[in-house]
Formats: C-alpha cells, structure tokens, sequence
C-alpha cells in the first residue's frame, strides 16, 4: 500500500504544479494586453489544462486516501 499512497502523492503534486502553471499563465495573458477574442482564445485553451490538472491531482488524493484505508 506505500506504493499506492506514494504514486499518489506524486500524482496530486504533479496536479497541483499543473494548476499553478495555469494560473500563472493566466496572469501572463491578461497582462499582455490581447485583443479580447485572442485573449479569450487563450484562456479557453487554458480551460482544459486547468480541468486535466485538477482531474491529476483529484486521483492522487483518491490514491492516498484509498492506500490509507488499505494499509
């Protein structure tokens, strides 16, 4: 089960590091100063990098959580 919470771990930090890129790019476009269309082109792609990081670290805390209660 220490495989399982470590994995997890490593899952939900990755996760979390995908969501502070996200909001740092974020912050980097909207002070670039885009059009509005560019800028909102730029923010939906950063949409689905937002939900797939969010979705890593989710599963790495079901992970840990489940190695917890296993072990």
């Amino acid at each position: 089960m220490d495989a399982l919470i470590w994995s997890g771990t490593a899952l939900s930090i990755l996760g979390v590091a995908g969501l502070a890129y996200c909001i740092v790019a974020a912050i980097g476009a909207k002070r670039s100063g885009l059009s509005d269309a560019d800028l909102r082109a730029r923010l939906q792609r950063l949409v689905v990098w937002n939900l797939g990081a969010l979705l890593l670290s989710s599963l790495g805390l079901v992970m840990v959580i489940t190695g917890l209660f296993l072990g």
